[in-house]
C-alpha cells in the first residue's frame, strides 16, 4: 500500500520511522511519503494560512497550497483521499481493515489551526475521518493512528496474522488477559488453566474472560454484535 500524508509539520512523523512501521517501510510492505504543504505555497514566505471570511478566532489553511500538493501526487485521481477531522466518521478496527483491503493508495490530509478551506474538501476529499470525540491541535497525530492501525492488516507487516485475529474488537470482544514469565510476581500468579497445556480449555477460558471484560467495560460493543 502507498500512503501519502500532507502536513505543515513533517518533522512530527518520525515515529513512523521506528519499530514495526519502520521495519515495514524498509521491507517494502508499505510506502509512506510525507509531503510538506509549504513546498507548494506560491507565497514568497511560504504562507499557508490566513484569517477566515466572516470573522472568527484563529487561522485557516488556504486552499491553493493544499490543492497543488494533492494534484502533484502521482495517481491522486484514483487514490482514496482522507481529511482528518473531528467532524468525520469515527475510525474503528473494522474501518482500518476495510481500508487495508479496499485501497492500494491513500492520501491523508492533516489540518491545523482552525482547519482547511471548505473548498478543498468539496473539490478533492472523499471522506473525513475522526479518531474520537475530541479536538486536537492538528491532524498529524490522528493520521499516524490511522496509518498504524491500517498497516497491521497489510500482509507481512506483522510477523504473524494471528496477532490481529486475536486482538480487541476483532470478534466484537475486548481482548482476554495475557501473562508471561515469571509465574509469580508481587504475590500474583498466572492462572493455572494457562499452565495446563489443554488448549481447548485455554481457548474456552480466554473466550469467557473476553466476554466478561467486554460486558463490564464496553457493553455497547456486545449490543452491536
Amino acid at each position: 500500500m502507498k500512503i501519502d500524508i500532507l502536513t505543515l509539520f513533517p518533522e512530527m512523523f518520525t515515529p513512523l520511522e521506528t519499530s514495526i512501521m519502520g521495519r515495514a517501510k524498509k521491507d517494502g510492505k508499505i510506502e509512506i511519503n510525507i509531503i510538506n504543504i509549504r513546498d507548494y505555497s506560491t507565497d514568497k514566505h511560504k504562507k499557508c494560512d490566513d484569517y477566515t471570511f466572516g470573522g472568527g478566532p484563529g487561522m485557516l489553511m488556504m486552499p491553493q497550497p493544499i490543492y497543488d500538493a494533492i494534484v502533484a501526487i502521482d495517481g491522486y485521481e484514483k487514490a482514496h483521499k482522507i481529511y482528518m477531522s473531528p467532524k468525520g466518521r469515527v475510525f474503528s478496527q473494522g474501518l482500518s481493515r476495510q481500508f487495508a483491503k479496499n485501497y492500494d493508495h491513500l492520501i491523508i490530509l492533516c489540518g491545523h489551526y482552525e482547519g482547511v478551506d471548505q473548498r478543498i474538501i468539496d473539490l478533492l476529499i472523499d471522506e473525513e475521518i475522526s479518531i474520537g470525540d475530541y479536538v486536537l491541535t492538528g491532524g498529524e497525530l490522528p493520521a499516524m493512528v490511522v496509518v498504524d492501525a491500517i498497516s497491521r492488516h497489510i500482509e507481512g507487516v506483522l510477523h504473524s496474522s494471528d496477532s490481529t485475529e486475536s486482538e480487541s474488537f476483532e470478534d466484537g470482544l475486548l481482548e482476554y488477559p495475557q501473562y508471561t514469565k515469571p509465574r509469580e510476581f508481587m504475590g500474583l500468579t498466572v492462572p493455572e488453566i494457562l499452565l495446563s497445556g489443554d488448549h481447548g480449555k485455554i481457548d474456552k477460558w480466554r473466550k469467557e474472560q473476553a466476554e466478561e471484560i467486554t460486558k463490564n467495560r464496553r457493553p455497547d460493543i456486545m449490543e452491536e454484535n
